[in-house]
């Protein structure tokens, strides 16, 4: 790919169509799918949901071939790369890497990935640190980089970047708490909420109770 075009593939909506639209049109594919993970680190595959699903389409045979834009796209743990490369390899199932031009299924195909899943492994460590670095620097400094767009009892004040209280949502939390603590679970409050019309984050009137244990447990 040209320069113009990684560009172009740098957002989640245009990779996806990007891959839809390139196997597609090939004359030599029968397309099976588009498999892609918005926002997700491939460090652990864990929450992975739609790479897991292509992995599972792959052991039942609605897939012999994966393209994908790079090994780092595909996942950043060694381990967990070779492991499903060496498992669809047996399968009879190939994956093209862009990026890096290389083809699994190659006799040298393995070698190579195997130095490059490294250097990705590396790469996402040292990124990880980067991260954490940043972090550290900012709670000494009494700073806070936190996004306040699924939150609940507080917004972020542009000017100073201080979190305020939500005057509105705050006696949704308050209720939340009084509520457990009278002894109810977060499932049975979650059906109070929405019998109530009580409105989320977003507007809306539909809660999760997982939602509200997490609220709970960030006491």
């Amino acid at each position: 790919m040209s320069t113009d075009q990684e560009e172009q593939l740098l957002s989640y909506e245009n990779q996806v169509n990007y891959y839809t639209n390139y196997i597609s049109e090939n004359p030599l594919y029968e397309y099976a799918g588009t498999y892609a993970d918005e926002g997700i680190s491939g460090t652990n595959t864990k929450k992975r949901d739609e790479f897991n699903r292509m992995i599972a389409d792959c052991r039942t045979g609605k897939i012999d071939m994966i393209i994908t834009k790079s090994i780092s796209r595909f996942a950043r743990n060694t381990l967990d790369c070779l492991n499903y490369v060496r498992e669809l390899k047996d399968l009879g199932i190939g994956i093209i890497f862009e990026k890096e031009n290389i083809n699994t299924l190659d006799a040298k195909g393995e070698v190579l990935l195997t130095i490059l899943s490294s250097l990705a492994q590396d790469e996402s460590r040292s990124i990880s640190e980067n991260c954490t670095w940043g972090i550290r620097r900012r709670f000494e400094t009494g700073k806070h980089k936190m996004s306040t767009k699924r939150f609940l009892g507080y917004d972020a004040d542009e000017s100073s970047g201080k979190l305020i209280i939500n005057r509105k949502q705050a006696p949704i939390v308050v209720r939340l708490y009084q509520e457990f603590l009278d002894g109810k679970t977060a499932d049975y409050i979650k059906r109070i909420f929405e019998r109530e019309g009580i409105k989320n984050w977003d507007g809306g009137t539909k809660w999760q109770s997982t939602t509200l244990m997490s609220m709970l447990e960030n006491a």
